[in-house]
């Protein structure tokens, strides 16, 4: 039976090449087969160095991961440098050794890139080549998060930026970020997540849920989470599953516990943790911003031990493709 290879193109639309096809596209000069490669995705352009030698050139070539930077890539590497005070002959960002852009891509996929005088951070997700962000604590704004008895900035902690922000004591905690639409890829769902971490002798967070909110040009979207550090929302959350899988057996319950579940923070593997706080969809073309507002105000508990590195904006795991036919 002949094997069929599936691809996307950058749109999410997938489609399936016959081996025989491949090798017909095989005779093709090289930068034909680079130009077709460019219009699908980073992953597909991966996968086609496995089916022939001109195929692996083609697909190493400037000519297709070129397509897959994105356009303004320039702007925001010049948003990286230092003022020219600090360094009066400054550096690519990138290292010089890096010519190629299939390197320049694989370098912002796996080494985050400092920009806005380090206020943010840049990155490229690796199968798909879409913009991600993580917005830092300067670009935050945290009620009383200026007032040193409340919050203190902090460098002791192990992070992609100069420094962090730590809750000592506050009662009232609210969070907002924002960020311009046309800074993300267009026609993308995108989900924000707050990354933190809690440090010893934390408390206030047992048993208590966050409520944060969305708010784009597409809509907006209103969710619980939670930062419990020992773990009895999670006891809860696995006792409701089974309850419900038990009683009801049917699909409508396995989601919302699912939703619930989604809304825990998970380990990252670097010391930090991250909650998922929402989706939003990027229109083509962008206009406009999102807000994302986290805040605990209701309890009336004092809080402290939190530590925010920040929110970071990464493209979601459904394409708007796959989404429009879910819906």
């Amino acid at each position: 039976m002949r094997r069929r290879i599936e691809t996307r193109t950058s749109d999410g639309a997938s489609n399936a090449i016959d081996p025989k096809e491949m090798v017909e596209l095989d005779a093709l000069p090289e930068v034909c087969i680079a130009h077709i490669l460019s219009f699908t995705t980073p992953r597909d352009a991966a996968r086609s160095s496995a089916v022939s030698r001109t195929f692996r050139s083609a697909s190493d070539s400037d000519a297709v991961w070129h397509k897959f930077l994105p356009p303004d890539l320039d702007l925001i590497i010049s948003t990286s440098l230092p003022p020219p005070q600090l360094q009066p002959q400054p550096q690519p960002p990138l290292g010089p050794s890096l010519t190629r852009k299939k390197d320049v891509f694989l370098s912002l996929c796996s080494a985050p890139l400092l920009i806005d005088e380090g206020h943010k951070s840049f990155a490229l997700e690796k199968w798909s080549g879409k913009k991600c962000y993580m917005i830092g604590t300067r670009d935050l704004s945290i009620v009383w998060g200026d007032t040193p008895c409340y919050w203190r900035r902090s460098s002791v902690h192990v992070s992609r930026f100069p420094e962090v922000v730590e809750l000592l004591r506050v009662c009232w905690l609210e969070v907002h970020a924002k960020m311009e639409m046309r800074l993300l890829s267009a026609n993308t769902y995108y989900a924000a997540y707050l990354i933190f971490k809690l440090v010893h002798r934390s408390y206030g967070f047992e048993n208590q849920a966050v409520e944060v909110s969305i708010f784009s040009g597409s809509g907006g979207e209103r969710r619980n989470i939670c930062l419990d550090p020992g773990g009895k929302l999670r006891r809860q959350y696995q006792s409701a599953r089974e309850r419900y899988l038990h009683t009801f057996h049917d699909a409508s319950a396995i989601r919302e516990v699912q939703a619930r579940e989604e809304q825990i923070p998970l380990d990252r593997g670097d010391g930090w943790k991250e909650v998922d706080l929402g989706e939003f969809f990027v229109d083509d073309p962008p206009a406009g911003e999102v807000q994302i507002n986290l805040m605990e105000v209701k309890s009336g508990n004092w809080k402290s031990g939190l530590v925010i590195q920040g929110i970071d904006l990464r493209p979601s795991q459904m394409t708007s493709r796959e989404r429009s036919l879910s819906t």
